[in-house]
């Protein structure tokens, strides 16, 4: 499990099932423990769908810590809890409530935690059991499996599960977006899909061993759309890319390569651009370190590698 930064913000959460009830009492609770940015939802746990601590997972950096006041206030069921620390732990981000021993930046919480995934494991065996004795008797007796309003085409059944896939294609994308998002906000709109794809699929997994996604245009399209739309990304980066690039291009791309594999070599970077048919600064084919490093050295100076790569 991934010890947090000390250093790492406190991020809370808080939900209700009806707009009849307040979140004040957690809120307060939140407060308390240190939380200074606080998401409140207004939704029943059962929800498999929950926009606002979609956001709060999406907020959640390396470092950072998800506080709840219970947790029953988070996860609809234990593997959904499981599922959400998981998610917080491939980011190196950790998981605390208030009123239970759960605190991933700690032993004893860890260890409580490793109790709770055995618990759902065993769980899940039962409802594998008990899910297929159902079908298995059901066909015995002639009944259809299936959804019964889907078959009938009814809209409002149609639309839940619609509406459920979008939400679970968020959450897959939404747990490796710290390393890619911030690639695509340095590049767009001055660069091109297929630079950004290219860049982005040339980036090695993460000390962590979590697996990144590998792109296409359209696919990091729509993934990009998705963030715009849940109000955490820039509209400005599904602007279409000028045909005259600024001055500055290829000071962000060559950023861009160097965020996405910070241990590449000036001679890698050269030869990543010549694969992708950069020309350098004067036109010409061939990249030397030399000019690699001149574009380093200004992408540098205005900021752009982030603290883990300087």
């Amino acid at each position: 499990m991934t010890h947090s930064s000390a250093k790492g913000r406190l991020i809370g959460y808080a939900r209700v099932s009806t707009e009849d009830q307040a979140t004040d009492a957690q809120v307060d609770a939140l407060k308390a423990a240190g939380c200074a940015e606080i998401f409140r939802e207004h939704m029943s746990g059962a929800k498999t769908s929950r926009p606002e601590l979609a956001k709060a997972l999406a907020r959640v950096r390396r470092g950072d810590v998800l506080v709840v006041a219970r947790l029953d206030r988070l996860a609809r069921s234990l593997s959904h809890l499981l599922s959400v620390i998981a998610e917080l732990d491939a980011k190196g981000a950790g998981f605390k409530s208030v009123a239970d021993p759960i605190d991933t930046t700690t032993p004893q919480g860890r260890f409580a935690l490793q109790v709770l995934g055995a618990v759902a494991e065993l769980e899940r065996a039962l409802i594998q059991e008990r899910t297929k004795d159902g079908l298995r008797t059901a066909k015995r007796r002639g009944r259809v499996g299936g959804n019964p309003k889907l078959r009938a085409g009814d809209r409002d059944a149609i639309k839940q599960i619609a509406d459920a896939k979008a939400q679970a294609y968020f959450e897959r994308v939404n747990r490796t977006a710290e390393h890619w998002l911030p690639i695509v906000r340095e590049m767009r709109p001055t660069h091109r899909w297929q630079d950004v794809v290219r860049v982005l699929n040339a980036r090695r997994e993460p000390a962590n061993g979590a697996p990144l996604p590998h792109w296409n245009v359209e696919r990091l399209k729509r993934a990009v759309k998705r963030f715009v739309a849940e109000g955490l990304a820039d509209p400005v980066l599904l602007q279409p890319a000028g045909r005259k690039f600024s001055s500055e291009r290829l000071v962000t791309l060559v950023a861009g390569v160097k965020r996405a594999n910070p241990e590449l070599t000036l001679a890698q970077i050269g030869a990543q651009l010549e694969a992708m048919y950069e020309r350098t600064p004067r036109g010409g084919t061939r990249w030397s370190p030399s000019s690699v490093k001149s574009l380093l050295d200004r992408a540098e100076t205005l900021g752009l590698l982030g603290s883990e790569t300087v």
